[in-house]
């Protein structure tokens, strides 16, 4: 397995592929209906012009077995240090590392774009994700109570963050 970076044209197929499987099987996403191609070109597009990084995870072979990204936390300026992140593995693929190597590479690039939070949206019955973001050094900031509604059951949404050392210098502006 070796990190990429994902483009569009190479990788928009594939990560819609994991992503409207978690839609369809999973309270990862909290969405009911499949994501289309038009969507993806709009994500791309919005991660470019963050300046965000879409990470890849590729076989020998460059199928892509995960990918994970972060963007703005709320559109607010003060917020301009806090990133949301985001990690999805195929599920052929689950439970062999390559969450934990994606998010490792996810912390890296927000310390090295000097960012000070990442903050992981997680449904509070996902217990792999919570056990690798708290193997990471994320901690429980909070768990948001029924709001989700999804296969028939309320679901509960719960905030985990982690403090990096960045930025040096923040400013207000």
């Amino acid at each position: 397995m070796r990190m990429i970076d994902c483009t569009y044209g190479e990788h928009a197929a594939p990560i819609l592929d994991i992503l409207n499987e978690a839609i369809a099987h999973s309270t990862a996403l909290y969405e009911y209906q499949p994501r289309s191609m038009e969507s993806m070109r709009r994500w791309f597009d919005a991660k470019r012009a963050g300046n965000f990084p879409v990470l890849g995870a590729v076989d020998a072979s460059g199928q892509l077995l995960g990918f994970a990204s972060y963007g703005s936390f709320r559109p607010h300026a003060a917020y301009k240090y806090t990133i949301e992140h985001s990690v999805y593995v195929h599920a052929n693929e689950r439970g062999h590392g390559l969450g934990r190597a994606l998010l490792e590479q996810l912390i890296s690039s927000a310390r090295a774009q000097q960012y000070h939070v990442l903050v992981g949206a997680i449904d509070a019955d996902n217990q792999a994700s919570i056990a690798l973001h708290q193997a990471l050094g994320f901690v429980h900031s909070g768990t948001l109570r029924q709001v989700g509604f999804k296969f028939g059951r309320w679901l509960d949404l719960s905030l985990y963050q982690l403090l990096l050392a960045t930025p040096l210098q923040p400013v207000e502006s």
